[in-house]
């Protein structure tokens, strides 16, 4: 299977899917995938949880074919909220190897990616134990750990884009003893 990339409207991902959904052709054609991540927000005191995509502005199609012919690129192009297709609309190509491996990791992660089982090594270096954020953790270039967030710096399509991501402490056993690291700021 080959993945291609539609820029859309950002914020509109979901509602460029919703027209198309009612298509056959479309629903025949594609297995549609817009990554998302749950992100605790705390706002005048009050947290909630948010759902935003992995990628904003992109949804990613799954076809059987390596190319598009003329009537599904037009088909891609119809209706609101579309940009391109990438790399470029009358010649698409489907997403190279590092961005399908990418790509499927967050797929793969089931449909929201949640926070991530984290803990802090003695070096004070982040380790994951589970989560979406396991197999990021050298992409990793900033930690807030006030808000339980990883930036983590992403090469998506030619283009690099920094992400935020939740967290959430694990307790460990520390040579015969049990540490919380969010209870002692570590």
């Amino acid at each position: 299977m080959y993945y291609f990339a539609v820029q859309v409207w950002t914020g509109h991902e979901h509602d460029y899917i919703k027209q198309h959904q009612l298509e056959a052709d479309f629903t025949k054609n594609f297995n549609i995938y817009i990554p998302s991540r749950r992100l605790n927000i705390r706002k005048m005191g009050k947290t909630k949880s948010v759902e935003k995509p992995v990628f904003p502005g992109y949804v990613f199609l799954e076809h059987e074919h390596a190319e598009l012919d003329r009537k599904l690129r037009w088909l891609l192009r119809t209706g609101s909220y579309f940009v391109r297709l990438l790399p470029d609309t009358k010649t698409p190509k489907p997403l190279a190897e590092k961005d399908r491996i990418l790509l499927s990791h967050f797929i793969s992660v089931h449909r929201v990616a949640d926070t991530s089982k984290v803990y802090f090594d003695e070096n004070d270096r982040i380790v994951v134990l589970e989560g979406p954020l396991k197999g990021l953790e050298g992409n990793i270039i900033k930690v807030n750990r006030r808000k339980c967030r990883v930036k983590v710096m992403l090469d998506m399509c030619g283009s690099a884009f920094t992400l935020d991501l939740g967290y959430e402490f694990v307790e460990r056993k520390d040579k015969g003893k049990t540490v919380d690291h969010a209870e002692n700021g570590t």
